[in-house]
C-alpha cells in the first residue's frame, strides 16, 4: 500500500465495492419481495451504492463513539453527531435498516444452513484475509473477547437486560500472535443446523477439535506453531496436526481437555510440597507433557518445543521464575493476544440487532476494520499520519459517508 493510502483503501482490501454493491442488489430485491407480500411502502426508493456505504459508516460509528443505539446520531442527546447526521435523514436510515440484506433469499442448493444469509460474505472475507496478509509462524486459536461492554451492562435496568437476547453463536479465530491480525474465523451456531455437522455435537472437546481443524485447514505444510487453550488441547489432535506439518503447544486441564492417551501420573496433583518453577516432564516421540508449578500446577502438551530447553517467566514482584521454554513461549504469545483483546475489542461495533446473522455480520465487519488498522500500522501510510485506532475508525466513517473533510478529530 502506498504512503497516500486512506483508511477506506485498507478497509476495501476486505470489503471492496463489488461486495457492497451486492448488498445494494440484495437489499433492493428483499424490499421488493417484502412489499409484494405485505403491501407497498411509499417512503421506500431503491438504495444506491453511496447510500449503502453511508449506512455502513453510520453503524460503524457506534464502535468509534461507543454508542449503543445508532439512532442517537440524530438525537439531541450526548451521542448526537450533527456533522454526520446531515448526510442522510434518520427516516431514510431506518428504511435501509429495515430492508438490509446480504443474501435476500435462500438458494435451492443452500440447504438449511443457518448462516446462509451471510455465508457468501464470510467466504469473501476469509479469502481476502488470506490474500492480504502472511502471518508469522506462531498463531493462536481462541475465542476473542466479544461479550457485552461491562460499563454498559452496569448502567442497564433489569428490564433492558431481560430484553437483550443471549448470543446464539460462538466465534473462533486463528490469530497471528506477532501482529494480532485475525487470519481466519469460524462461526459456530449454538442451536439449529449448521455446516460440517458441528452443531449436532454435544461433546465439547470433540466440537472444539473439529473447530480447530476448520481453522487450520490452510496451514498444512507451512511449519506453523499453534497455541491452544485447554478446550482444544488433546493428544489425538496434536498428533493429527503433526502429520500435516503443524506443530502445537497447548494448556491442559483435567476438567476441560480431552486427556485420552495421556499418562495419569502427570494429571494428578502431588501432595509433596513443590517450589515455584519446578517442573516434571514425560516424553513419547516428539510429544511431551509438562507439569510446571507456580502457586499451582500448570500442565502443557507440546511437540513444538524441546522440553529440555529452559526459559524464564518474569514477574514484577517475584522476579524471574524458571520454566521450560514451551511455558515461556505459551505465556508470551497468549499475553499478547490478551493485550490485543483489551485494546481492540472496545472498538467493536456497538449496534446490537436481534437477528443472529446480523450480529455475526457486524462482528465480522468490526474484525475487518481492526485488521485494516493493523495493515495500516505496518504500511508507509502510517509514517505519514500516525492515526490511533480511534482516529482511524473516525476517518473511515467520514470516508464511507463521502465527507469532504476526512481528517479525524484531534
Amino acid at each position: 500500500m502506498s504512503a497516500t493510502a486512506t483508511a477506506m483503501d485498507f478497509f476495501q482490501l476486505f470489503v471492496p465495492d463489488n461486495v457492497i454493491q451486492n448488498m445494494v442488489t440484495q437489499t433492493n430485491m428483499y424490499a421488493k419481495k417484502y412489499q409484494e407480500r405485505f403491501g407497498s411502502d411509499e417512503g421506500w426508493t431503491n438504495v444506491t451504492l453511496a447510500e449503502m456505504k453511508a449506512f455502513l459508516g453510520y453503524v460503524t460509528s457506534t464502535g468509534v463513539n461507543r454508542c449503543e443505539s445508532v439512532l442517537s446520531i440524530w438525537s439531541s442527546g450526548f451521542f448526537s453527531n450533527r456533522s454526520i447526521a446531515l448526510k442522510m435523514s434518520q427516516a431514510r436510515f431506518e428504511k435501509i435498516l429495515k430492508y438490509f440484506h446480504v443474501v435476500a433469499f435462500r438458494s435451492s442448493q443452500g440447504g438449511s444452513q443457518g448462516l446462509y444469509k451471510i455465508q457468501p460474505f464470510l467466504d469473501s472475507l476469509q479469502q481476502s484475509f488470506a490474500s492480504s496478509f502472511r502471518p508469522s509462524q506462531t498463531q493462536v486459536l481462541h475465542e476473542p473477547l466479544i461479550d457485552e461492554d461491562p460499563v454498559f451492562i452496569t448502567t442497564c435496568t433489569e428490564r433492558e437486560l431481560r430484553k437483550r437476547k443471549k448470543r446464539k453463536f460462538s466465534l473462533w479465530v486463528r490469530q497471528c500472535s506477532s501482529t494480532g491480525f485475525i487470519c481466519q474465523i469460524y462461526v459456530h451456531l449454538k442451536e439449529g443446523p449448521g455446516p460440517d455437522g458441528l452443531d449436532t455435537l454435544k461433546n465439547k472437546p470433540q466440537l472444539h477439535s473439529l473447530v480447530a481443524k476448520q481453522l487450520c485447514q490452510n496451514l498444512a505444510g507451512r511449519n506453523a506453531i499453534i497455541f491452544t487453550g485447554p478446550s482444544i488441547t488433546s493428544l489425538n489432535l496434536f498428533q493429527e496436526f503433526e502429520k500435516q506439518g503443524i506443530y502445537c503447544c497447548g494448556l491442559l486441564s483435567t476438567r476441560k481437555s480431552d486427556c485420552t492417551g495421556l499418562p495419569q501420573s502427570m494429571l494428578i496433583n502431588t501432595e509433596a510440597p513443590q517450589q515455584r518453577g519446578q517442573s516434571h516432564i514425560k516424553m513419547r516421540g516428539n510429544m511431551s507433557i509438562i507439569n510446571w508449578y507456580n502457586k499451582g500446577n500448570f500442565r502443557f502438551l507440546t511437540n513444538a518445543f524441546s522440553p529440555t530447553k529452559e526459559g524464564v517467566i518474569i514477574k514484577r514482584k517475584s522476579g524471574e521464575i524458571p520454566c521450560p521454554l514451551a511455558v515461556e513461549a505459551f505465556a508470551a504469545h497468549l499475553s499478547y493476544i490478551c493485550k490485543y483483546d483489551d485494546k481492540y475489542s472496545k472498538y467493536f461495533i456497538f449496534h446490537k440487532p436481534n437477528k443472529t446473522w446480523q450480529q455475526v455480520f457486524w462482528l465480522t465487519i468490526s474484525i475487518a476494520i481492526n485488521n485494516a488498522y493493523i495493515l495500516y500500522k505496518m504500511s508507509d501510510a502510517y509514517h505519514v499520519k500516525r492515526y490511533s485506532r480511534a482516529q482511524f475508525g473516525e476517518r473511515l466513517v467520514k470516508e464511507l459517508l463521502d465527507m469532504d473533510d476526512c481528517s479525524p478529530t484531534q
